[in-house]
């Protein structure tokens, strides 16, 4: 399908493309989307960026490779870069300290843009300060669009329209499991997650996480189903059993996830375009991940919340951002290729027999690569693609089907079908 002509130098720009994850987004863009595609690698290093190039060129020589930017970090230069380019991709984090910038940029130039923040509260400051002008302008703007919160968020998605058609019902309620991960965080996410203090309130991040939160205000929260509640022994523990999963524990990203899917949520109900794919007053949405055994289940819900403790302490802060990954480094892509991260979910239906889907999505390789897949699979889309949206700050499912079928060309697959019981 040919791309929109949209009159601008760039179909898209890689801002950030010298860093750990920005590399992956470069090397994929060069390997699987059009050879004709306008693209440009940006960042502060000339020399740098003229390496990423170089390796570009390495992996497919016959296409036409990126040029190079610089831009700085500051509000003239993402303007000039925005103004510049259709889609924006930035991976230049932690995004509460140095996101705002372009962020503000492609709101304000009608650029469409995409993130890979875990940074709740950013997400919510980027939403109050910034939905309405992107509104005016037809900017698309789509932050956490990375392994955070994007695979759960399109899961949900696949689950409720498989039980639309399925059994002619909105989804009550869906339950995410992280059932295999093998991977190393990078320093860009040790960093994000040690630091994310500096850069907000505990204010910030208890309005921010709060449920429904980032759903648009006309669609406040559903009103019927909630998640049932927690026995003193799970919140104890962290263990849960959720029949079809089995034995679950803490989810490191469950609250990162949850806040994307649930502005979907609200999303849906609200967009007129989205309004007949929307998941009913009843939903509900958890997420856990699955340990090797009750030991390990309980040993990763107490380390997260020693990492709370470190994150809220200081001192501790200082010594762990002393000895972890540093910024821009990460796990060493041969071993990072043998990274396996898999998603099982469970969705019920809204009334009937409690008639069920279940949905399963899966990825080998680099957790950071995938990353890279979902960033430019959505450039993609929005550049192919008719998605329907006027301007404002969406979620990944708001791409839907189209967003779905592009991964898996990628290799992550989403897979979802009736659960028999």
């Amino acid at each position: 399908m040919p791309a929109k002509q949209h009159g601008r130098q760039y179909d898209v720009v890689v801002f950030g493309a010298t860093g750990y994850t920005g590399k992956y987004t470069a090397e994929y863009i060069t390997t699987h989307l059009p050879t004709d595609l306008k693209w440009a690698v940006a960042g502060r290093s000339q020399s740098k960026l003229e390496e990423v190039v170089a390796e570009c060129k390495k992996l497919n020589p016959d296409r036409v490779q990126p040029g190079i930017e610089i831009c700085g970090l500051t509000d003239s230069d993402l303007a000039g870069l925005a103004s510049k380019t259709f889609i924006l991709i930035t991976t230049v984090g932690p995004y509460g300290k140095l996101g705002e910038h372009a962020f503000k940029a492609c709101a304000e130039n009608g650029t469409h843009y995409l993130d890979v923040t875990g940074e709740v509260p950013f997400v919510a400051k980027m939403i109050k300060k910034y939905e309405a002008t992107a509104q005016r302008t037809g900017a698309l703007m789509f932050p956490q669009i990375g392994i955070e919160s994007a695979p759960p968020d399109l899961i949900t998605w696949s689950l409720a329209s498989f039980i639309r058609s399925e059994f002619s019902s909105p989804i009550r309620d869906v339950t995410v499991s992280i059932h295999n991960l093998k991977s190393a965080p990078s320093g860009g996410t040790l960093t994000t997650a040690l630091t994310i203090l500096e850069n907000f309130t505990l204010s910030d991040l208890r309005a921010a996480y709060a449920p429904y939160a980032l759903s648009p205000a006309a669609a406040g929260r559903p009103t019927a189903a909630r998640p049932p509640k927690p026995s003193l022994l799970s919140r104890l523990t962290g263990l849960v059993t959720v029949p079809y999963l089995g034995t679950l524990t803490t989810s490191p990203a469950g609250g990162t996830d949850a806040a994307a899917v649930q502005r979907t949520w609200g999303l849906l109900a609200t967009v007129p375009s989205r309004r007949a794919q929307a998941y009913g007053d009843g939903f509900s949405f958890r997420e856990y991940m699955r340990p090797r055994n009750w030991l390990t289940g309980v040993a990763t819900h107490f380390g997260l919340l020693f990492l709370g403790l470190v994150m809220f302490t200081p001192l501790l802060r200082r010594l762990a951002l002393r000895i972890v990954t540093q910024p821009g480094q990460g796990p060493d892509p041969e071993a990072a290729s043998r990274d396996e991260i898999e998603y099982r979910a469970v969705g019920q239906r809204d009334g009937g027999d409690g008639e069920r889907a279940i949905c399963k999505a899966e990825f080998r390789g680099s957790t950071y690569y995938l990353t890279g897949i979902l960033l430019a699979e959505a450039a993609s889309t929005l550049l192919e693609e008719d998605v329907d949206l006027p301007g404002g700050v969406y979620t990944a499912a708001c791409l839907g089907q189209p967003f779905i079928d592009r991964l898996s060309r990628g290799g992550f697959r989403i897979e979802t079908k009736r659960l028999e019981y």
